[in-house]
């Protein structure tokens, strides 16, 4: 519930971020991972609609303490009676009543409790999906930018493969190569040109999708950028186990589950303890306006509910005066008991037990396995560098074989089509090196998702660590 002003936050900010733009006559933007997220949570109608719904929520929370303050009712009535014989009466009555809970045993604020944990579980439910929502826009942010890069190596390869054909087809009408090499070098080309625009074809819906997504007409300028030479920078292993275990969502959400059963087990064990309550009562009574006569009473009830027996005892006084000097008292003594009211109702004590015992055995367990979890994707991160550093070597081993053919080629040890495949072999070196570089992006973001961090913070979160441990190290 602490987050829940983030999303209007977000849609402020950024709304006045397009009114500068506009007023300005800038037609360019640049998008972040960070402000890719916040657009996308801005613009999702489902985030609205929950964000609404959970602000209901609070002030139906806010108005719940009017169960601490005394209930009043109003009544007025009028009985006219026309008598075939003796007097006509018309007899006026308004009366209002008054009554006050006195004493539950606590059971009211234990249902406020659970009320309040109720909202916490909504708030964090909304900051899941919330969550959801931006990574779902980020994926989609990695996903075109891998289609960009990938797209501007074939564009590159292209190039050199159509320079190649160009070269093959003059040796041709030289003599100094087959025509046979030449077809199959066209058909290369082709089978690349056609790779091109299905892939262009795929990154313009990908791109369209991605806008309205983050309820734009056109694409910002993206800043980010898949870096195939952009090192990783990681936490320990026991850092990340430290750190999520204090601040993993899923972790929260079951400590709020626990801390509702609490509250259920100590609302039901207090079932038995008796309310006592306060009455109280005024009335004014006559045949004509102004009306003279009144009537007040006072009393306690003591309401006992167990599910053996129910039983309600009520005690109340009142006063109706007759004249200036004269008035009647009354006084009510009245207690009405129903045995066996609701035997089933005494398991419920132990199923809320089971609950709460079942909860933190959740969160036992969860809490364990997140820490695993959380190393794991450290040595997730781990291998996907290594998977970036082996794509690099083999890119650079590449682009030495290709040195080395095209020397091959002019000694007349290799034909230009065996360059040309040798090119193309290189190329799809270059796209895995892209795809590992992605790779480590999507790990490193789900150990950043992990951990509660924003995009990009894992750097930021390292340095802070190695910051606090050197200070430390100098304290000591």
């Amino acid at each position: 519930m602490e987050n829940k002003h983030k999303f209007f936050i977000f849609c402020i900010m950024f709304i006045l971020n397009a009114a500068s733009l506009f007023a300005n006559n800038i037609d360019l933007q640049t998008l972040t991972f960070l402000q890719a997220a916040e657009l996308a949570v801005c613009a999702s109608a489902d985030l609205k609609y929950a964000y609404s719904s959970q602000k209901i929520m609070e002030r139906a929370y806010i108005s719940g303490i009017r169960e601490y303050f005394p209930r009043i009712s109003i009544s007025a009535s009028e009985n006219d009676r026309l008598q075939m014989f003796g007097a006509d009466s018309f007899i006026k009555n308004y009366g209002i009543s008054l009554e006050q809970m006195i004493f539950d045993g606590g059971r009211t604020s234990l249902s406020r409790n659970i009320e309040k944990s109720d909202l916490k579980l909504s708030s964090t439910r909304i900051d899941k999906m919330s969550s959801e929502i931006s990574e779902s826009a980020i994926s989609v942010y990695r996903k075109v930018l891998a289609s960009r890069a990938i797209l501007d190596i074939k564009k590159a390869a292209l190039e050199v493969l159509e320079e190649q054909l160009n070269i093959l087809n003059e040796e041709v009408l030289l003599g100094l190569a087959l025509p046979v090499d030449y077809a199959n070098a066209q058909i290369n080309f082709a089978d690349a040109k056609l790779d091109i625009f299905s892939l262009q074809l795929d990154l313009i819906e990908m791109e369209r999708q991605f806008a309205e997504l983050l309820g734009l007409d056109k694409l910002p300028i993206l800043t980010e950028k898949v870096d195939i030479n952009r090192a990783s920078v990681l936490p320990a292993a026991s850092a990340a186990a430290n750190l999520a275990k204090k601040q993993n969502p899923d972790l929260i959400e079951i400590q709020h589950f626990i801390r509702k059963k609490e509250a259920e087990l100590k609302y039901i064990s207090r079932s038995w303890i008796p309310v006592l309550r306060f009455t109280g009562n005024f009335g004014l009574t006559g045949q004509q306006y102004p009306l003279t006569r009144y009537n007040w009473s006072v009393g306690l009830n003591i309401d006992l509910s167990t599910p053996w027996i129910q039983n309600r005892f009520g005690v109340q006084t009142g006063w109706e005066p007759l004249s200036y000097d004269q008035f009647d008292r009354t006084a009510i003594v009245q207690n009405s008991f129903s045995p066996f009211s609701d035997p089933a109702s005494r398991f419920g004590k132990k199923q809320a037990r089971l609950s709460l015992a079942l909860e933190q055995e959740k969160y036992n367990t969860s809490f364990e396995q997140i820490g695993r979890i959380a190393s794991n994707a450290v040595e997730k991160c781990n291998l996907a560098e290594q998977k970036r550093l082996l794509a690099l070597e083999a890119v650079s081993l590449g682009a030495e074989r290709c040195r080395i053919e095209e020397i091959r080629l002019y000694l007349g040890q290799i034909t230009r089509l065996k360059m040309m495949e040798v090119l193309i072999e290189q190329t799809q070196r270059e796209i895995s090196a892209v795809e590992a570089a992605t790779f480590l992006l999507e790990a490193e973001r789900e150990l950043e998702r992990f951990l509660a961090i924003a995009p990009g913070e894992l750097s930021n979160l390292v340095q802070i660590n190695k910051t606090a441990n050197s200070v430390l190290n100098t304290v000591q």
